[in-house]
């Protein structure tokens, strides 16, 4: 009897494991100002298939994500997050969508390490 609990117990946590195997959680900076660029940056990485959670803090300017590592990975939320107007650590907005944000999402672009997301999507 106790062999048998013993096995479904092992069962059972493999199991769990399994499930949460292509879950990871990862944070990056991700520059913005207000609370339309923390909705707009959020519905950007949640609109990347396998993202799951997408939550960004305005007073940090990190953006946390919990996603499948087999559907996606922070290169293809980071370059969503560019193309909305988001500067990232590896990717540029592209000034034309900068410029169209609304003046109180104007964040001081520091960033000019990072590719032109525009560029990197003509690849």
């Amino acid at each position: 009897m106790k062999t048998k609990v013993l096995s479904l117990v092992a069962l059972f946590m493999m199991g769990a494991v399994t499930v949460f195997a292509g879950n990871k959680t990862e944070k990056f900076k991700v520059y913005g100002n207000c609370g339309m660029c923390e909705k707009r940056i959020e519905k950007a990485a949640s609109a990347v298939e396998g993202v799951t959670k997408a939550d960004w803090n305005k007073e940090t300017k990190m953006l946390e994500v919990t996603f499948d590592d087999t559907k996606a990975n922070t290169d293809k939320i980071e370059k969503a997050v560019a193309k909305v107007g988001h500067d990232t650590p590896h990717y540029k907005a592209a000034n034309e969508v900068y410029e169209k944000l609304p003046g109180c999402c104007h964040y001081d672009r520091k960033a000019e390490k990072a590719k032109d997301a525009k560029e990197e999507h003509k690849h």
